[in-house]
């Protein structure tokens, strides 16, 4: 039986009183072997987020079934913070990107910062981001973490818009000891980052306000225009972290959008890894001395999307192109690169 009217039958519209949403997935079953470490990397990624966020951000929070410790913690953070307005909790580990999905999909900021749950962040983060958004209307993804090799990753639309609207060079590194810090954090035996990587990095610059940006990113932490999620397939990922998901789920959105994909020149956020180490707690340190970001105009920030499907086939085939290392060896020598800079590259 019902008695009387619901009220919010006759309310108005929704009004966002914030633009730029963080949504952070994360997964520590236990304490044990891999993840001896992983709740004080999470911690340490959490609160460098919290003291760097300016006043226009909302953070949710998609726990995938971990420990009931860490369930307890994420419960105590929602009820101290009011930056952390969503913590849900899975009793199955429903993987990365059906956690970012959840959580997009049911908020309605036009962006949105994707991170794993091991991400050191610094200070103008924030900004420096929304600045290259600002800046490059046409940039669907910018990560705050600049990669040197990541230049034709899923950047057919950055090679048309260099043609038309910018300019390509290769610039010096702002943060080398950044770049190395993320090799390292990989565990990888063979390390990507080769001496030239650390010296040198292809930029982006738009023509228009001479705004500069590193080409392509990955999306370990990148901040991403809704758009693309909107863009994207509506079906649930059946795969947790592997196979190129976040590719398909993410990547091949943006670039089908016509979306640019960017980076900061300054390393602006750190991949932990799995084990803490002394340097870490020093920039956070940093963290307490510097008081966060001021948000800017959300208006200043919307999208110009001029997507061609002529222009990004062309894009794809220079991507193609320059795959092939001859023809990626001229580009480079036409760009700057020494010999042995290009053998290296």
């Amino acid at each position: 039986m019902r008695i009387g009217n619901n009220p919010e039958k006759t309310a108005s519209n929704l009004v966002v009183e914030n633009y730029h949403r963080i949504v952070i997935p994360v997964y520590i079953p236990n304490f044990e072997g891999y993840f001896e470490q992983a709740f004080e990397v999470f911690r340490l990624c959490l609160e460098s987020i919290l003291l760097t966020i300016h006043e226009k951000t909302r953070i949710t929070i998609y726990n995938n079934n971990s420990n009931d410790i860490i369930k307890n913690y994420l419960d105590s953070k929602y009820e101290e913070s009011k930056f952390i307005d969503q913590v849900f909790h899975s009793k199955e580990n429903l993987g990365k990107i059906n956690a970012i999905l959840a959580a997009v999909k049911g908020n309605l900021e036009p962006i949105v910062t994707i991170t794993d749950a091991d991400v050191l962040f610094k200070h103008n983060w924030q900004s420096e981001v929304e600045v290259i958004l600002k800046n490059f209307p046409q940039a669907g993804m910018v990560s705050p973490v600049p990669s040197s090799i990541a230049f034709n990753n899923r950047t057919a639309n950055n090679w048309i818009y260099a043609l038309f609207r910018g300019k390509l060079f290769f610039g010096s590194v702002i943060d080398p000891l950044g770049l190395q810090r993320l090799d390292d954090s990989l565990g990888n035996e063979i390390k990507f980052y080769k001496k030239v990587h650390l010296e040198k990095y292809l930029i982006l610059k738009n023509k228009s306000n001479n705004q500069e940006a590193v080409m392509g990113c990955g999306h370990f932490v990148a901040t991403i225009r809704r758009e693309v999620f909107d863009k994207g397939t509506a079906e649930p990922a059946f795969i947790k972290i592997q196979k190129g998901v976040e590719g398909k789920f993410i990547d091949l959105p943006n670039e089908e959008l016509g979306f640019l994909r960017l980076a900061t020149k300054n390393n602006l956020a750190y991949h932990m890894g799995n084990r803490t180490e002394k340097w870490m707690y020093e920039e956070f340190e940093l963290l307490k001395t510097i008081k966060p970001n001021v948000s800017i105009d959300y208006n200043d920030l919307k999208s110009s999307i001029r997507f061609n499907f002529i222009q990004m086939k062309i894009g794809r085939l220079i991507s193609r192109i320059l795959a092939k290392k001859t023809f990626r060896d001229i580009f480079f020598k036409y760009k700057g690169l020494s010999n042995s800079e290009i053998t290296e590259y």
